[in-house]
Order: C-alpha cells, then sequence, then structure tokens
C-alpha cells in the first residue's frame, strides 16, 4: 500500500519528540503568517492599482445588491 506524502509528513513529525514538535508547530505558525501577510499585501497592491485605474466603484449595500441582481 503506498503511503501519501502528508501522511508521510505527519508520521515524521510524530516520531518527534513533544518539544521538536512544539517547535515546529511555532516555525510553521509563523511561516503561515508570514504568507497571510505577503497575500494581504499583494490584494492590497491590485486593489490600489484598480482603484487608481477607475475600476473600483463605491456604493452602499442596496446599491452593490441591485447591481448583482441586473447581471
Amino acid at each position: 500500500m503506498k503511503t501519501s506524502a502528508f501522511q508521510q509528513a505527519i508520521e515524521s513529525v510524530e516520531s518527534l519528540s513533544i518539544e521538536d514538535q512544539e517547535i515546529l508547530l511555532d516555525i510553521i505558525q509563523k511561516r503561515l503568517q508570514q504568507k497571510r501577510r505577503t497575500q494581504l499585501g499583494q490584494e492590497i497592491k491590485e486593489i490600489r492599482q484598480e482603484f487608481a485605474e477607475g475600476k473600483v466603484k463605491f456604493g452602499s449595500v442596496n446599491q452593490f445588491l441591485e447591481q448583482l441582481d441586473r447581471q
């Protein structure tokens, strides 16, 4: 039976000491936070670009829903 890479990773982590697992968890959490920050920064950059190009419209929630209904 073939073991998936994900399952192999889990088994590798489980073979570590509890202290090493905690360190690994901390490292992974920090890297995920950084990836989210980077992704959010990119999204903000794209939105600012769209705003500068006049592609962003402002309005109320009702106007937004009305626009959705028209499409």
